[in-house]
């Protein structure tokens, strides 16, 4: 009987540790359809709001489990160059693991290009949710990146701290 209970034991553990793998690596996530038109959009310099910007090859997915989840990939005809003349730099840019199935997002790659200066990041949209920030980056040879990152007011907030005096008051639920 109790190589019986022990074996069972350790099918349930390794039963409860796949499924819980499933979920975090797969399960919540589902595909963004492309809308073909505000997709990617980076706030302007000018007029302080997302604006749209000429995308292709949009891919990306999101999970309603967490509002930090997004990730989204495309390419860009627009230089780096016009791109930082008119839209407002993002001044930490912290790139998001996605999960591996998702290849054509590599956050070690997009932050170390990020480092390097290789690469810009831009305020997508500030807020997208409160206290959560879209970012969009560019690399030189056209390919973008975007992801949701936490702002200044979403930590403070998040950690049960008193909303900072320049941060918006966040909604009641």
């Amino acid at each position: 009987m109790g190589k019986f209970l022990a074996a069972l034991i350790l099918c349930s553990a390794l039963a409860a540790g796949v499924g819980v793998y499933y979920l975090q690596v797969y399960g919540y996530y589902e595909e963004v359809v492309a809308n073909g038109q505000t997709d990617v959009q980076i706030t302007g310099l000018a007029s302080g709001q997302p604006m749209p910007v000429a995308y292709e090859q949009f891919q990306a997915i999101d999970a309603s489990s967490s509002p930090i989840r997004y990730r989204a990939c495309f390419t860009t005809p627009n230089s780096l160059a016009m791109l930082s003349e008119t839209h407002k730099p993002y001044d930490k840019p912290v790139p998001l693991q996605a999960p591996g199935w998702f290849s054509c997002f590599n956050a070690e790659e997009i932050g170390d290009a990020l480092e390097a200066g290789m690469a810009l990041a831009f305020m997508g949209k500030e807020n997208h949710v409160y206290g959560i920030d879209r970012i969009v980056a560019v690399l030189p040879d056209g390919r973008g990146f975007v992801w949701h990152q936490i702002n200044h007011c979403g930590e403070k907030v998040f950690d049960g701290q008193p909303t900072p005096e320049d941060c918006p008051e966040p909604e009641a639920n």
